[in-house]
């Protein structure tokens, strides 16, 4: 039962924002509050580095599959539906983690967060749209601008409530935190979301769902994954299943019916996919730094949780402070372009950073970084859309926010990698190399796609 009113005529009702940005922020602050636990998970466990990053990457994968799963749900079953599932899901999930007894369980935990938390940007992106025709806003900047606000800033500001909660309650509090949010996502949807209306043969929709496209694109995803976190001669047959799974999810996507993923559609469309590929770029660079250098600000400056996060608050200071001041415009080539060369500024600065850098040189790199915080995604969410098919915009939005998994699953593989055992300064240095090579790949992009500096521009008045 809902409790709405008349939503105002000719505005965006803006009592939708609380649930959708609610639901928005709980894969995002899931991901990042994780940062400064894992250091007090593996003393706990007596796990190494190696080990922990898995907390990382099962949350990861279960959201990159997740993602255009549960979008196509919402498109199929209606936002308000998916949403209250998901929140529900997400506070087991923290029940889950508050009292696992092994890594195992923590990692069934993340799983299980992975697919909960993947129901809110889709469904807020779909109720963008129906609120765009409603209202006749071609372009809602605004609300648009708050939800990538609402994403980046719990991303950012996560290590450091996370600290904070490690601090009082143990790094078991990072994952019991998600119950009273889950339980406010769930008052919130059933009171103030729209009803989703009947679906006709809800049932037999369900079962003509692409399932077998959805196992195929899990089996990429989990072979890609075990090879990048163990990337050697030996674990080369798991990189050769993902080419051969991929092969023929392709092949099964292009004769499906009501395929899970529209391959047609993306390879035919140079433009969104150069938006998932920006959107990986970026997204490999800013969570690379989020989970690597937080984690040598702890082992290899010696900071305690509370203070890695803290000096990560400078990156949401200047997030927020730069989408607030650039949100409302929707043109996005200049914000690209802009955020791909402030990355490439960071990611040489950590080669100069040591175990004897002085705190305030660690506060003017993490308050540089907001740049590109404040910029990047924001741009690419405007970017998909304007981009995106009205009819499967759910499913685009949560193949947008795949793209951003599978970039955080790189990045925490080569954290994994770098480091080994401990986060110590040299591995942070090759980690910095391999941010560099991904953010200037990212300004090229941007550079050779001239049609992005037409993107979210209004057309000119006719003569």
């Amino acid at each position: 039962m809902t409790l709405r009113s008349a939503p105002p005529a000719g505005r965006f009702d803006r009592r939708l924002l609380a649930p959708m940005i609610l639901g928005s922020i709980l894969n995002p602050i899931n991901s990042s509050i994780i940062a400064v636990a894992l250091v007090p998970i593996a003393v706990a466990f007596g796990a190494p580095a190696a080990e922990t990053a898995w907390l990382v990457s099962s949350l990861y994968v279960a959201t990159a599959i997740g993602q255009p799963l549960v979008g196509r749900l919402v498109d199929v079953f209606g936002p308000r539906r998916l949403f209250l599932v998901g929140t529900a899901l997400t506070g087991v999930a923290g029940l889950l983690g508050a009292f696992a007894p092994s890594i195992a369980v923590l990692v069934v935990a993340r799983i299980v967060l992975g697919f909960g938390t993947c129901s809110g940007y889709p469904a807020s992106m779909v109720l963008i749209r129906r609120e765009a025709g409603r209202t006749g806003q071609e372009s809602p900047a605004g609300v648009l601008t708050a939800l990538a606000i609402a994403t980046q800033t719990v991303a950012v500001v996560g290590p450091t409530l996370g600290g904070v909660l490690v601090d009082l309650g143990g790094w078991r509090a990072t994952f019991a935190v998600n119950v009273p949010l889950a339980i406010a996502g769930v008052l919130l949807g059933l009171l103030v979301l729209p009803e989703d209306g009947a679906v006709p043969e809800a049932g037999r929709r369900l079962r003509r769902l692409d399932w077998a496209g959805v196992a195929l694109f899990a089996a990429v995803l989990v072979a890609l994954l075990l090879f990048l976190m163990d990337p050697h001669v030996e674990t080369l047959w798991l990189l050769g299943l993902a080419v051969i799974a991929a092969a023929a999810f392709a092949r099964r996507e292009l004769r499906a019916q009501d395929p899970f993923i529209d391959v047609r559609v993306f390879v035919g469309d140079r433009a969104i996919l150069a938006t998932f590929a920006r959107s990986l770029l970026a997204a490999t660079v800013s969570y690379s730094y989020l989970y690597g250098f937080t984690q040598w600000l702890e082992d290899g400056r010696g900071l305690t949780a509370s203070a890695a996060g803290l000096v990560l608050l400078a990156t949401f200071l200047v997030g927020i402070l730069v989408s607030v001041t650039t949100g409302r415009r929707p043109e996005v080539w200049a914000k690209l372009l802009v955020g791909g060369v402030v990355q490439v500024i960071v990611s040489a600065a950590l080669l100069l950073v040591t175990g004897a850098s002085p705190i305030w040189f660690l506060v003017a790199i993490a308050a540089v970084l907001g740049v590109p915080q404040g910029m990047l995604n924001l741009a690419n969410q405007n970017a998909l859309y304007f981009q995106a098919d009205p009819a499967r915009v759910g499913a685009s939005a949560g193949l947008l926010r795949t793209f951003m998994y599978l970039g955080a699953i790189v990045s925490s593989s080569a954290s994994a990698g770098f480091f080994g055992r401990r986060a110590d300064t040299g591995g942070l240095h090759e980690l910095a190399v391999f941010m560099l090579a991904a953010c200037v790949l990212l300004v090229v992009l941007v550079l050779a796609d001239r049609r992005l500096r037409s993107v979210g521009r209004p057309d000119p008045e006719p003569a």
